[in-house]
């Protein structure tokens, strides 16, 4: 696939030179504000890089199962010896690409658009993604009494998470496929768009505001739970139902300067990512345990039993699927175009799989010379 690729930014008509710069939209979250620090007790064993802290930041989401398992089962920790591992938890892709630009955390798990607009508001200088995390995870849940067939969804009420959002971008895409027209930044048209926080679609649902959503998870499951039926899972829209849901970025000059810390943290995700599937019952449990001591409440079974199932736990960055996303942007009409090349870094990536017996990934032509 071409190396240039265009993502959305709001697309305001005041926007100026860098319409993406006031954008930076996460693929889920329940709030905006980053949770106070945790700093895991250092395992036995030498620094790495003499460095004494690694700060990790990630969302207290399934999505981010790689995070809060690899840290609630101690496993990124033991890969970084004597190096403490630091993690602060965000609600929202914008507060974590901030954080990452201060140099507040040095790597972290971000969802596609975030990693795209923190990369071309930096002007390709800020951030590299430098592995996956999950796929997929997204589904069109709606009012089984309003809507029966994929063709009742024309004339209802469907919300999206935020304007723009990795959601609403596909919810737009699958909308052209019908055939259908809708004004990208009013969502106004064929279906109604409505933009809504995943803390705010429970309830509109429940009220009536919305007649559905195109949501992640938990947030599908929940609304499953409140009596909505899963019309379209969006993995079965994808070559091997596989998409990018989540990344792992890293900053550029932390990259530079501790390449060993980078490579350790990888190896601890390569190292989470086969224990959760190879033990998907216990890793479950997990991460329910750490979303309640991070939320201070746990996700009961009838929300994270079928959400936990529709995710899948990968070290792939799927970098064909983020492409192809950025690409759904632009036929949506919502904007200009940028250079995603150099994007991505899969080199400490692919030494580590190469060090565990795994196949190597791919950046779709979109990875640094």
């Amino acid at each position: 696939m071409p190396a240039t690729r265009t993502f959305l930014g709001r697309g305001l008509a005041a926007a100026a030179a860098l319409p993406l710069l006031a954008v930076v939209l996460t693929a889920c979250g329940y709030g905006s504000q980053a949770k106070d620090e945790s700093v895991a007790p250092a395992a036995k064993g030498e620094k790495i890089d003499g460095l004494d802290t690694v700060k990790i930041g990630y969302f207290p989401n399934l999505t981010h199962a790689t995070a809060l398992v690899g840290h609630q089962e101690g496993i990124i920790q033991k890969e970084l010896g004597g190096t403490k591992l630091s993690a602060a938890t965000f609600n929202a892709g914008p507060s974590e690409i901030e954080a990452l630009n201060a140099g507040s955390i040095d790597i972290g798990f971000i969802g596609p658009s975030p990693s795209i607009n923190g990369y071309v508001k930096s002007k390709g200088e800020s951030l590299r993604i430098i592995g996956g995390s999950a796929s997929g995870g997204v589904k069109l849940v709606v009012n089984p009494k309003k809507i029966k067939t994929l063709a009742d969804v024309k004339g209802k009420k469907i919300a999206t998470p935020q304007h723009g959002n990795t959601q609403d971008v596909a919810f737009l895409n699958w909308i052209a496929q019908q055939g259908w027209k809708v004004d990208a930044q009013t969502g106004k048209g064929d279906v109604s768009v409505v933009r809504t926080e995943n803390k705010v679609t429970p309830n509109a649902y429940l009220s009536g505001s919305v007649d559905g959503a195109w949501v992640p998870e938990p947030t599908a499951s929940k609304l499953v739970s409140d009596g909505a039926k899963v019309l379209l899972d969006e993995s079965d829209l994808w070559p091997d139902k596989k998409f990018v849901i989540t990344n792992i970025i890293v900053s550029q000059k932390f990259l530079r300067e501790h390449p060993d810390v980078v490579e350790a943290v990888l190896r601890g995700t390569v190292k989470t990512n086969k224990w959760i599937n190879a033990n998907p019952g216990k890793a479950k449990a997990s991460a329910n345990a750490k979303l309640q001591e991070l939320t201070g409440k746990a996700l009961p079974p009838k929300v994270i039993d079928p959400a936990w199932k529709s995710i899948r736990f990968t070290d792939d960055p799927l970098a064909a699927t983020l492409d192809a996303q950025a690409d759904h942007a632009v036929k949506a009409g919502l904007l200009p175009q940028v250079d995603l090349a150099g994007i991505y870094d899969l080199k400490p990536l692919n030494k580590v799989l190469g060090a565990e017996g795994a196949p190597e990934v791919f950046d779709a032509g979109l990875g640094v010379k």
